[in-house]
């Protein structure tokens, strides 16, 4: 077979290409994919307007691990990330989604996001509400310092879609340049009772991948599913953390160990961050 058959193969199959604002003429993806179809937002919802392209990708069955792995793998070349997706809670291809513009992403700063939530926490809680975050009360710390790596962020990600499979997953496929991207082009809305638009928050997650080589592995209708290559592994550095995933997802603590000293040590080490909105 010469060059030109093999770049023909390789190209992306299907309705693929049509997930690209230039039809993804630039783009090759050699993984061989399940039988699957692309996803139209729902036209009733109002960020319909911002989308004149599906919105992704998704298989018709659940998939292995290796199979997120192999996609995974030639994102730098096809331009897809793929996403573990969990039918039996979104039904994802019935198109229940918003997508938001991802250049809106860059319009927002993950630190004045978390003062934000900080500050408007504080002007509604009780004196006693506060105990909950200590050591930092009523006083945002601000984003935490970049964790050290402990294994290579694809690696680290790879184990994790491996691990999350075993729930019986589909494979969803997003045309973003980044992972993080993926929770605005998708038009997830699983946070939505904690904040109206997804952009601040894959803005939230950008930063993650950047300090502590984080990956979005899964979605759910109100959970994310992300893996860390770099994750606090001192207590201080972790409380810090759990201040930032505290105002990323006010449920971890409230609903969860209640302080913010007892999240962190759960998140201490883990090469995983898991998260669910009520």
């Amino acid at each position: 077979m010469d060059d030109v058959d093999l770049d023909l193969r390789e190209r992306l199959p299907g309705d693929l290409p049509k997930l690209f604002p230039d039809g993804g003429a630039e783009r090759a993806l050699s993984a061989e994919l399940p039988p699957g179809d692309v996803v139209w937002p729902d036209p009733g919802y109002p960020q319909r307007q911002f989308v004149r392209r599906p919105a992704f990708w998704v298989s018709d069955d659940p998939v292995t691990g290796e199979v997120w792995s192999r996609v995974r793998a030639e994102h730098h070349r096809s331009g897809l990330w793929p996403v573990l997706l969990d039918e039996s809670d979104q039904p994802w291809a019935a198109g229940q989604v918003a997508p938001e513009p991802v250049a809106d992403i860059g319009n927002y700063a993950p630190a004045a996001f978390m003062y934000e939530v900080w500050s408007d926490f504080a002007e509604q809680a009780a004196p006693g509400d506060f105990e909950d975050l200590a050591p930092f009360g009523r006083h945002c710390p601000g984003p935490a310092a970049p964790g050290t790596p402990l294994d290579d962020p694809d690696a680290a990600a790879d184990r994790h879609a491996r691990a999350l499979s075993a729930r019986g997953l589909s494979l969803g496929l997003v045309a973003v340049e980044r992972g993080a991207d993926a929770l605005a082009a998708i038009g997830w809305q699983g946070a939505l009772n904690h904040n109206e638009w997804t952009a601040p928050l894959a803005a939230v997650v950008r930063g993650w991948e950047e300090r502590f080589g984080a990956r979005v592995v899964g979605l759910g209708f109100n959970t994310l599913e992300l893996s860390v290559s770099a994750p606090p592994v001192t207590t201080r550095h972790a409380v810090q953390v759990a201040a930032e995933h505290w105002a990323f997802c006010p449920d971890i603590l409230f609903q969860g160990p209640g302080t913010l000293a007892g999240y962190a040590e759960e998140i201490r080490g883990k090469t995983w961050w898991s998260f669910w909105w009520d």
